[in-house]
């Protein structure tokens, strides 16, 4: 599991853990069951306290994404395909917000917008 931490980001530590790790599940980098690195052990990796690790697993696995066996350790949680579902929509909204931000700096329309997706989904094989 490759976690790259980068200081200059703004965005706090564990945040940065969460997210990484919750887009690799998401992703099917890593699997079911899969055992993730102790708290400890990625702490050490990383450089930084068992407190910010525990942090990002807590939250992990509050959200179902990981689940703990007691004196085992943390592993990927079987997939919640509504709990993913979800995830992407909350992903495709930001997108479009993006999209319409963009949109309105260009003076595009809202039917130039959906001409372009249509010509895009089109493409698709």
């Amino acid at each position: 599991m490759d976690l790259l931490i980068d200081n200059k980001s703004g965005l706090p530590i564990y945040d940065q853990i969460y997210s990484q790790i919750k887009a690799q599940i998401i992703s099917g980098d890593l699997q079911q069951d899969e055992p993730l690195p102790s708290i400890r052990g990625l702490a050490k990796d990383l450089r930084i306290s068992v407190i910010t690790t525990k942090r990002a697993y807590d939250e992990l696995e509050r959200e179902g994404f990981i689940y703990t066996v007691a004196g085992k350790g943390c592993f990927v949680a079987p997939k919640n395909v509504e709990l993913l579902r979800e995830e992407n929509l909350k992903m495709i909204e930001s997108y479009i917000e993006k999209i319409a931000q963009l949109a309105a700096s260009c003076n595009l329309s809202r039917d130039d917008i959906t001409e372009m997706i249509g010509l895009i989904w089109e493409e698709k094989p």
